[in-house]
């Protein structure tokens, strides 16, 4: 885009339509591998320690592999190390931006002199926005059979997998196969919290542990970490949320119906 007559250029790494990491994702990696602490990474760079650990569980579901490894101390500080994939995600990111900064250089020297009207509308970048709290990257295990409607299981890692039941056309429109890579997005309402001993029979239980919460006048935030890396976020009626406490064993139910996937 253009500002006040100079060309820049707001770069973030993705693959098809669903965003990975920009500069402030970036920089939060950055902030981490130099603090080992999510608290003081957030700190420097005047985000709450909410929005600090938002954005690492986001990245963290993204990528096959976790970027940020972080041990239990919550807002009280915690061992937070950056992991081999985080320091290749930082390399690569600012390798593609060194890049691009030179080629904005030459383009807006050329552009200097023929200046047109409306360049900024020439440079823009399209990403994926939902509304969706949750979004698990995974690969596709099984693709079950139906006329109009089938299962998708999608592998996340370590076992754990989670089920999306959509129309067939939908699987086919989105090329779905064994082996490809695609995300589930999950409203973090759609998504219920029991004990353990309480979880039953059926389909997406995910086991795991109340890592934080968050209450409101109405509503609570749960948050809760499964294997493989990955976390899940649940909104509940505060009244509902109040026995649950950080580092309760707990399951997360999700029906295969509200889970929508999503491919790169």
């Amino acid at each position: 885009m253009v500002i006040d007559g100079e060309l820049s250029a707001s770069l973030v790494l993705r693959r098809g339509a669903v965003a990975r990491v920009g500069l402030e994702r970036v920089a939060l990696l950055e902030a981490v591998g130099e603090a080992g602490s999510i608290t003081a990474a957030a700190q420097r760079l005047g985000l709450s320690y909410k929005g600090a650990w938002d954005a690492i569980q986001a990245l963290n579901n993204l990528f096959d592999a976790p970027l940020i490894a972080a041990s239990a101390g919550g807002k009280a500080g915690g061992a937070t190390t950056l992991t081999p994939r985080g320091h290749t995600v930082i390399k690569a990111f600012r390798e593609v931006e060194r890049e691009i900064g030179a080629a904005l250089a030459r383009l807006e020297a050329g552009l200097a002199s023929a200046p047109e009207q409306g360049l900024g509308e020439l440079f823009w970048s399209l990403g994926l926005r939902t509304s969706a709290r949750n979004a698990l990257r995974g690969t596709v295990a099984r693709i079950g059979a139906g006329a109009v409607t089938v299962e998708v299981t999608l592998s996340l890692g370590d076992g754990v997998e989670i089920v999306s039941v959509i129309t067939r056309r939908s699987a086919d429109e989105l090329g779905l196969t064994v082996g490809k890579p695609a995300i589930a997005l999950i409203k973090s309402s759609f998504v219920r919290i029991v004990r353990s001993a309480d979880a039953g029979g059926g389909v997406n239980r995910l086991a795991g542990a109340i890592i934080d919460r968050e209450d409101g006048d109405l509503t609570s935030e749960i948050s809760l970490t499964l294997s493989a890396g990955k976390t899940l976020t649940a909104t509940l009626p505060r009244v509902d949320a109040m026995a649950l406490r950080p580092g309760d064993a707990v399951v997360a139910m999700v029906e295969p119906s509200d889970v929508i996937l999503a491919v790169e």
